[in-house]
């Protein structure tokens, strides 16, 4: 006999609901963060914002897309990663593992090493940020019950 599979349509439904609650909360973080470097870079101003699609705004937008990208995947994972433990090396190692893969991958290793490593603290950093923020606001959506974990009467 058949094992029957515990992904039924109401799990999908969590998961769908997780992933755009992590989307969301990853990508308000990752703009909110943009601006604020870039502002603080003196590369943009709040009134050039509105100033249409020139390249600068196009490429934030792209960055936001991505970030919202990989909270949405990023969520998905940390479900199903502690859906049935309470365990708080489990959560800290998922953001972990997220930070470094996304950290590292955005740095140019030649250049890293010319600038004394400081791209890999600020691109990690930034990632961390991104997926800490992320797994506190899901952790507080299951703790208010907005959002179910797996297995959990969906």
């Amino acid at each position: 006999m058949p094992h029957p599979s515990p992904f039924t349509p109401a799990e999908r439904i969590e998961s769908a609901k997780v992933a755009i609650a992590g989307g969301l909360v990853a990508g308000f973080i990752g703009l909110a963060w943009l601006l604020l470097s870039r502002y603080a870079q003196a590369e943009v101003s709040w009134a050039g914002l509105r100033g249409g699609w020139s390249l600068a705004n196009l490429t934030l937008l792209v960055n936001g897309e991505i970030a919202a990208l990989s909270g949405s995947l990023f969520a998905l994972t940390y479900r199903y990663a502690i859906r049935q433990d309470d365990n708080p090396q489990l959560r800290s190692g998922v953001v972990l593992a997220f930070t470094l893969v996304r950290g590292l991958a955005e740095v140019d290793a030649s250049s890293a090493i010319a600038q004394h490593f400081w791209p890999f603290f600020t691109a990690g950093g930034e990632s961390f940020l991104l997926f800490g923020g992320c797994a506190i606001a899901l952790n507080f959506a299951f703790a208010q019950q907005w959002l179910k974990l797996f297995g959990t009467d969906a």
